[in-house]
């Protein structure tokens, strides 16, 4: 079945590359190092085979998978079904952009979905899906980016136009607080402590400067998130269970320790704030991921490699789909108290690093996850 894929070997000739046909398994071991995610389904659709991209896109092992209905996979209101039939029925390929597939496995994800049939053994349809999610954590990458430099303006512009004035608007009402009655000494307290809350807020948008204050060396990772535990422990996380799952062999990170623990005591601080109050629930993770290499301006070279992954997990309700687009822009924040700039804030200092900070967000399942380069 598999008698049309060939491959080159040297021409006898010398007039270039003759072709032979590839066995079987050349064939297989060819489609298990794609990197698209490749699912072969008989006519019942059940799953004949599987590549490793897709054992990862599952979470589940090719041996698990093979002779399983697609439907314990993906599920069965997905478009994906609607193309097998029509494959099927012209012997064409098709595919289809956008495709939403949300698993308690695979979580949301935005796929590309193409199909097409096998012509030696009609029975055979290949499904194949193209996570979307590299060009968008780019493009994420890059909209965090231009928050950082917004906000950094909007602070500049607070603390010249914002705190000068507030200054004399709190002078005056405390001279006006030394003459007046108990009943207007109120009402100039409410305006010194209005000030002063403001004058808080510019200092802490001050935090978005220009030109990052890092001082970058070797750090270790875990005694910066052992740091981060112990505080969240004995302050606002007591009570709560979190668990520790760290690959002991990871090399330093290339980073500034009191700004690094800064992002994950910000992150783990919203976790802990969106975990339920009985059997709440952190996981504090890392591993070294191949293959992440990006144009960033915090790296000391063109490409900075990240494969230093630090993962914050929480068993809350998720964040709304309506905020997810501009979760890390300044004053967004699910909080009726909070003042949105704690993920701005985490966003820049990341980027800063020459790193990238991203989510995924599903019911009782919400992880923010930061890259790294190493030292």
């Amino acid at each position: 079945m598999f008698s049309k894929f060939h491959a080159a070997k040297p021409a006898k000739s010398g007039k270039g590359p003759a072709v032979r046909p590839l066995s079987p398994d050349e064939v297989f071991s060819l489609l298990y190092a794609l990197p698209e995610a490749v699912v072969a389904v008989d006519n019942d659709n059940r799953i004949v085979y599987v590549n490793s991209a897709a054992e990862s896109l599952f979470e589940t092992g090719g041996s698990h998978m093979l002779g399983e209905p697609l439907a314990d996979f993906v599920p069965q209101d997905s478009p994906a079904y609607g193309l097998l039939d029509q494959c099927r029925q012209d012997h064409c390929r098709y595919s289809e952009h956008g495709v939403e597939l949300d698993t308690p496995r695979t979580g949301p994800r935005n796929m590309t979905v193409q199909v097409a049939p096998v012509f030696d053994d009609a029975r055979w349809v290949v499904l194949s899906m193209h996570e979307h999610s590299i060009a968008k954590k780019i493009g994420q990458q890059l909209s965090h980016r231009n928050v950082a430099r917004s906000v950094t303006a909007m602070a500049r512009l607070l603390a010249h136009e914002v705190k000068n004035p507030l200054s004399g608007i709190r002078g005056a009402a405390q001279l006006l607080e030394q003459n007046a009655g108990e009943e207007d000494r109120t009402l100039t307290r409410l305006i010194c402590d209005e000030a002063d809350r403001i004058v808080a807020l510019v200092d802490r948008m001050e935090a978005f400067s220009d030109k990052p204050q890092l001082t970058r060396q070797p750090v270790n990772i875990h005694q910066v998130l052992e740091h981060v535990r112990r505080v969240a422990e004995n302050g606002f996380a007591k009570g709560m269970r979190i668990l520790e799952l760290y690959d002991p062999s990871l090399p330093p990170v290339l980073g500034d320790r009191d700004q690094l623990i800064q992002v994950f005591l910000n992150l783990v601080k919203n976790a802990a704030e969106a975990c339920p109050q009985e059997g709440g629930e952190i996981v504090m993770s890392t591993n070294y991921q191949h293959g992440i290499r990006l144009a960033v301006p915090g790296g000391a070279a063109n490409r900075q490699h990240l494969p230093l992954v630090v993962q914050i997990q929480d068993n809350g309700p998720g964040v709304p789909k309506e905020l997810r687009q501009n979760l890390f822009d300044p004053f967004v924040t699910t909080k009726s108290s909070g003042s949105g700039l704690g993920l701005s804030l985490v966003a820049k200092i990341v980027d800063d690093h020459g790193g990238i900070i991203e989510f995924d967000c599903q019911p009782k399942k919400t992880i923010f996850r930061v890259m790294l380069p190493v030292a």
